[in-house]
């Protein structure tokens, strides 16, 4: 294993290291610490709650009535906790065949743009996901097996929204406070193929 890709490994760990200075880091590594919990516990809680499902069905011949509700509620956590993650490690999709052409320079520009751009996206949709919330609190609807109000498992929306909006902005601080290009607080600009590496 070349030292590029243990890097790369030690990225993925709750051991993540901002490239921001003072308040900025420590904002960003505390996202960061919760994003690893909430998508750890979530990954953890769904296997265990579908392992215990399929071993319910296989000897009593009946899987548990709540099981599909917890799945779909950890789907949710996963998929907005995941919006963060995502940014913060610079793994999102990019459309770069512009961007790759320009040099350092306007790229810079670009990142920033395009940062702040998405950034004021997430909070837009974070704002939609709260009103969201708001409609489905005054219909009153209930989850079938667990019985509380469906609003409670869509919290997760606007949160992971607006922990992405953060991440993009301080994507964007980074940028124009470096010297180089930077995907994320943490993640230069750069294609790494460490799968062909030798």
């Amino acid at each position: 294993m070349s030292d590029k890709s243990k890097e790369t490994v030690e990225d993925d760990t709750a051991s993540y290291h901002s490239g921001l200075p003072g308040v900025l880091g420590w904002v960003d590594e505390g996202i960061a610490r919760l994003e690893a919990v909430l998508l750890a516990a979530g990954v953890l809680l769904m296997a265990v709650n579908t392992c215990a499902n399929v071993i319910a069905r296989f000897v009593f011949g009946e899987g548990f009535f709540f099981s599909g509700e917890i799945n779909r509620i950890l789907i949710i956590l996963i998929t907005f906790a995941g919006l963060g993650y995502a940014a913060r490690h610079g793994r999102h999709i990019r459309m770069s065949a512009l961007y790759d052409s320009l040099s350092v320079g306007p790229r810079k520009v670009l990142m920033v743009l395009i940062a702040l751009f998405t950034s004021i996206v997430m909070f837009f949709l974070c704002y939609h996901a709260y009103g969201y919330i708001e409609t489905l609190y005054s219909r009153g609807r209930i989850l079938p097996a667990l019985g509380f109000e469906i609003w409670w498992i869509y919290l997760w929306a606007p949160v992971g929204f607006a922990i992405t909006g953060i991440q993009y902005f301080l994507t964007a601080v980074k940028n124009i406070t470096s010297r180089g290009v930077y995907l994320s607080t943490g993640v230069p600009d750069g294609y790494d193929d460490t799968e062909t590496e030798v």
